[in-house]
């Protein structure tokens, strides 16, 4: 998967490629074992584990994944991709704007964070189990 050939932006490209179809093996393999994860202001783990702990709940009602790249900025070993992730679960889609700073050291993801508004999530998660469509 990954090594040292690759670039920084070719390299989070790839993992978010995997994660984008849930996989987790895959995409893992992109990231060093003592990552730093930070998910929202409450939530920074550490390792593969960490990850796996924060996103496959989040993951596990997912039928369907469509991760948009609506602007990127490589310098060094850092890599900034605003994008636009769009979920689809039993009764629609949700979009959830998210903006990654993510740094590679050794041809690994070392320090991932993601930044978008909470509120956004809840209040879409609300509108789809809430009845409307």
């Amino acid at each position: 998967m990954a090594n040292e050939t690759e670039n920084p932006r070719q390299i989070v490209r790839a993992f978010i490629h995997a994660m984008e179809k849930a996989d987790f093996d895959t995409g893992l393999n992109y990231v060093s074992e003592d990552v730093e994860y930070i998910n929202s202001p409450n939530t920074a783990v550490r390792g593969h584990a960490g990850v796996r702990q924060v996103l496959e709940p989040f993951f596990a009602p997912i039928e369907e994944n469509d991760f948009r790249i609506l602007r990127e900025i490589a310098q060094g070993d850092l890599v900034v991709l605003e994008r636009l992730d769009r979920h689809r679960v039993p009764r629609g889609w949700f979009e959830l704007p998210v903006t990654g700073v993510f740094e590679v050291k050794n041809g690994k993801i070392r320090y991932w964070r993601e930044y978008f508004d909470v509120a956004t999530i809840l209040q879409a998660m609300e509108k789809l189990m809430g009845g409307e469509k």
